[in-house]
């Protein structure tokens, strides 16, 4: 499912590239495209396809390794 990892994004934040393919996953979703709902919503009724929900699970958990490793510094 990863589809940024070629190329560049104008974003160069930690877990952009996690981000990004987070954002696509839920925009391209029944819940948004049918329900037109926002990704934000979608993703806390649970109303999204089991990728998404793992990718929103990778990309927590990529934060939370930055949050670690800045707190031991």
């Amino acid at each position: 499912m990863m589809r940024y990892d070629e190329g560049e994004l104008t974003d160069n934040r930690p877990c952009a590239g996690v981000r990004a393919d987070l954002k696509m996953c839920l925009l391209e979703s029944d819940c948004c495209k049918i329900e037109r709902k926002l990704p934000k919503d979608c993703l806390k009724e649970k109303n999204c396809p089991p990728e998404c929900l793992a990718l929103q699970n990778t990309f927590f958990e990529c934060k939370r390794s930055l949050v670690s490793v800045n707190s031991v510094q």
